[in-house]
């Protein structure tokens, strides 16, 4: 009972939209971090869910790359938002997690009245109404939408990013430090996008 009656109140702080916001990236040893935030009516909720929204990291890159152009059709305002790797070096990375969130939040042609957030903290810098989902990505259409706009745009960086460090297979391991990543770097050393800070914990540097 009481959580519908949040979730109706919510609706109306929002006029009738659900505002989701995500971020993918946070534990990557290569480059920035992503968020992106999501408006949706509740008709359009209905309709990305047919598509076969949902959380991104359950659906194929394949089928995230089909469902962002429609994601991006149906919202009412989105909005994208990056901190790059010498800023998560430099404040950490909640901080800079949040400071992506709040870019992307600034993209917004409107503030709204309340963000529902993936995850258990807090979104500090925000001043509005926030709450925050443990799984919010797949309890959610609004935060799934997010987390595939999010994941797309941030892997199209990578690919990008992987004809200026070629040698590094960072389209293949987006950034992440797998194994071959970790080797690759014991050979070949560290780029001006690599976390320093995320290296000297895993006693790297």
């Amino acid at each position: 009972m009481q959580e519908k009656q949040e979730e109706d109140l919510q609706q109306v702080l929002n006029k009738g939209n659900e505002v989701g916001i995500d971020e993918v990236g946070r534990g990557a040893i290569f480059g920035p971090v992503f968020s992106a935030v999501v408006v949706l009516t509740e008709k359009n909720k209905l309709i990305l869910k047919q598509f076969g929204v949902k959380d991104s990291k359950k659906i194929t890159p394949q089928k995230r790359k089909l469902l962002l152009p429609k994601i991006l059709l149906l919202s009412s305002d989105y909005g994208i938002g990056q901190s790059s790797a010498r800023e998560i070096d430099k404040f950490g990375i909640r901080v800079a997690t949040e400071l992506s969130m709040i870019r992307a939040l600034k993209k917004l042609k409107e503030k709204p009245f309340e963000v529902i957030i993936d995850g258990p903290l807090l979104l500090r810098p925000w001043m509005g109404i926030q709450r925050n989902v443990v799984s919010g990505d797949s309890k959610f259409i609004a935060i799934a939408s997010a987390s595939i706009v999010a994941k797309v745009s941030r892997d199209n960086l990578m690919e990008r990013l992987e004809k200026k460090y070629s040698g590094y297979l960072i389209f293949k391991n987006k950034g992440y430090g797998t194994r071959e990543h970790i080797s690759i770097l014991q050979e070949n050393g560290i780029t001006k996008l690599h976390r320093k800070s995320f290296l000297k914990k895993l006693n790297f540097i």
